[in-house]
């Protein structure tokens, strides 16, 4: 099957006649690069902090040049590694298990043949979306409640003791890769479920007249037609895998489940402001160290889906 390259290998030119003749188009331009210019880039010269002795009210531009003093306290910090390992334990577990299923619901959703039926699961399934933070783990608490949580009340009636989900470190990870699944499974499906919608017909004719049987068809024609979308948002989400929802996991954490709640995010949040002595360079060279690694796995990413793919961002 013929399908469309996101990317080509060969450099394209934009000739000026080009731009000439669509500066309407390229003047359409202009505030999106200046609002990243101002509010994206601009505030990134707040990195240098990491790279010096800041002294909150003095400024950026103050403070002595340390060079990689705070980088070199940060590998020492045994409670840094930690944090690093939770993050990473947390994040591919999250991304392994997470990336697959709203892949498979798009496609069982595509089988659906009842359009009654299916917007109502699609509806179903995109509200938690639309949740706050505060209110899905509200709900995780009374769901997981020891005393009268429902999940315990199964437990119990079957005969098992109650757990204390939200307490125990052992359980951290499947509570909150589970809640995310839940949250974000139908709106994560949406790109999917556009993508099929551009699968061509007269693939699905052939492959039948070839003698394809329906799972044939979804083999060869309809998961090679949505490859392009998979493999797109695959690097994305490789290239964001460290970024986790730091609002859910502050709100679910607690003392007592650090040894696998605490993440690179928190753990910069207690450095810079929930600390007594906030240690804003530490904290700035923590959260740099975390968007080098980010930016090194987008780059791995994108070069393997082009070189095995020819799908890749650029």
């Amino acid at each position: 099957m013929e399908t469309v390259k996101l990317y080509s290998k060969k450099k394209r030119k934009v000739p000026f006649k080009q731009i000439k003749r669509d500066y309407r188009l390229y003047l359409l331009l202009i505030l999106p690069v200046i609002y990243f210019a101002i509010f994206k880039y601009a505030p990134m010269y707040g990195i240098t902090i990491a790279f010096k002795r800041f002294q909150p009210g003095g400024g950026m531009l103050s403070g002595e040049w340390v060079g990689l003093l705070y980088f070199k306290k940060l590998v020492q910090d045994p409670t840094f590694w930690n944090v690093f390992k939770n993050t990473f334990i947390l994040s591919f577990s999250a991304l392994v298990i997470g990336f697959p299923i709203p892949i498979i619901f798009a496609l069982l959703l595509n089988e659906v043949r009842n359009n009654k039926q299916k917007r109502f699961i699609q509806t179903v399934t995109y509200l938690p979306r639309f949740l706050s933070t505060v209110v899905v783990v509200s709900m995780l608490f009374n769901l997981l409640s020891p005393s009268t949580g429902i999940v315990n009340e199964i437990i119990k009636f079957f005969g098992g003791e109650p757990i204390f989900f939200m307490n125990e470190a052992s359980w951290f990870r499947t509570v909150y890769i589970a809640s995310d699944i839940w949250q974000f499974m139908g709106w994560n499906a949406i790109l999917y479920i556009a993508a099929l919608a551009g699968v061509d017909p007269n693939l699905y004719e052939a492959a039948r007249i070839d003698g394809a049987n329906h799972w044939h068809q979804v083999v060869h024609v309809t998961i090679p037609g949505i490859m392009p979308t998979i493999v797109i948002t695959l690097i994305l989400a490789v290239g964001n895998t460290l970024n986790l929802g730091f609002e859910k996991v502050l709100l679910m954490y607690n003392p007592k489940i650090y040894e696998t709640a605490d993440i690179l995010q928190t753990y910069i949040y207690r450095l810079g402001l929930a600390s007594q002595i906030p240690r804003f360079s530490s904290a700035t060279a923590a959260g740099l160290f975390q968007a080098v690694i980010c930016l090194v796995l987008l780059w791995t990413t994108n070069q393997l889906a082009r070189k095995n793919t020819d799908y890749s961002l650029w």
